[in-house]
């Protein structure tokens, strides 16, 4: 991992934050990005190709920018995006933020990115001066709205102390998890395990179910004892429970794109992940029978059929 040097640490220590960029506001983004606006008082500028959410944006004080280079301007740009793949495209891309980049910019990195591409763009960015942060974001877009989520940060100490008071705008709980792809280390394997509770509960559901209780029952009695989990209340209680498997929300394709992450890690660290393996192939099945886009606890759809 790329080391910054003394004279790249003091250029971003001495960039005071006084201007703000966000690149994508989406599902996750436009609430992020509001909470930033409304919290931080600093001037915000926002570009996504969706006018929509910057029209709403726009009621909070954003300014919607024309495009990426512009967003590239600001002392710090948050970067709120589907995959690592797409992020590393706005990076590298022509008019990109590797091109735009200026010594002493900060750039942070939201979305839930693979751990190579996040350090070898970390590298890219360093050698123009700027510091690159991993501090993807965790829980639902309802703690988005309520600006309540978990952010797991990759950073050095001095950055995360000075990136801190913004991310505090829309996270109850920040957390530095170590240096440059530790947060996406953490991110990804919170949701391999998410994963793997929810499953878990969704079968004992259909299992309880055979067998005399209720799924209503069952999942409220599992939450006064040690099965308890935040999937089962707020996955299986809010989703499974009434069938309700949305769209624009988190789909079971973006639960794939996370899930093969953290299988690549997984390999990377010589372990089997057989819990893992069996949940991909989950997807992959609610992926072909045409449930792909809706909130990924559809896959309880699949349990004993």
């Amino acid at each position: 991992m790329h080391e910054l040097s003394a004279m790249e640490t003091n250029a971003v220590s001495v960039r005071a934050i006084a201007t703000i960029g966000f690149i994508g506001v989406g599902v996750m983004g436009e609430p992020i990005c509001r909470h930033l606006a409304q919290k931080s008082s600093k001037s915000v500028n926002a570009f996504d190709l969706d006018t929509q959410p910057l029209a709403r944006l726009a009621e909070f004080g954003v300014t919607a920018a024309r495009s990426i280079a512009d967003v590239a301007q600001a002392d710090v740009v948050f970067v709120s995006l589907p995959s690592g793949e797409v992020v590393n495209e706005i990076a590298r891309g022509a008019g990109g933020l590797l091109e735009a980049a200026r010594p002493g910019q900060l750039i942070v990195d939201l979305s839930t990115s693979s751990v190579d591409t996040t350090r070898e763009l970390a590298a890219a960015f360093a050698e123009r001066a700027v510091t690159f942060v991993d501090a993807p974001v965790a829980r639902t877009r309802a703690a988005a709205e309520a600006g309540q989520l978990s952010v797991m940060v990759g950073a050095d100490a001095a950055t995360f102390a000075r990136l801190s008071p913004l991310l505090a705008t829309f996270a109850s709980d920040i957390t530095l998890c170590g240096d440059v792809g530790c947060g996406q280390v953490m991110k990804i394997l919170n949701n391999m395990v998410l994963f793997q509770n929810v499953v878990a509960a969704c079968e004992a559901a259909v299992i309880g179910q055979r067998l005399g209780v209720e799924p209503a029952v069952l999942f409220s009695t599992l939450a006064k004892g040690s099965a308890d989990s935040f999937g089962l209340r707020n996955h299986g209680m809010k989703a499974v429970l009434p069938q309700e498997f949305p769209l624009r929300s988190f789909s079971v394709r973006y639960a794939k794109k996370d899930l093969a992450y953290g299988l690549l890690m997984a390999a990377q660290a010589s372990v089997p992940a057989d819990t893992a393996q069996r949940i991909d192939a989950m997807f992959d099945a609610a992926i072909s029978q045409g449930f792909g886009e809706q909130y990924w606890p559809v896959v309880s759809r699949l349990i004993g059929n």
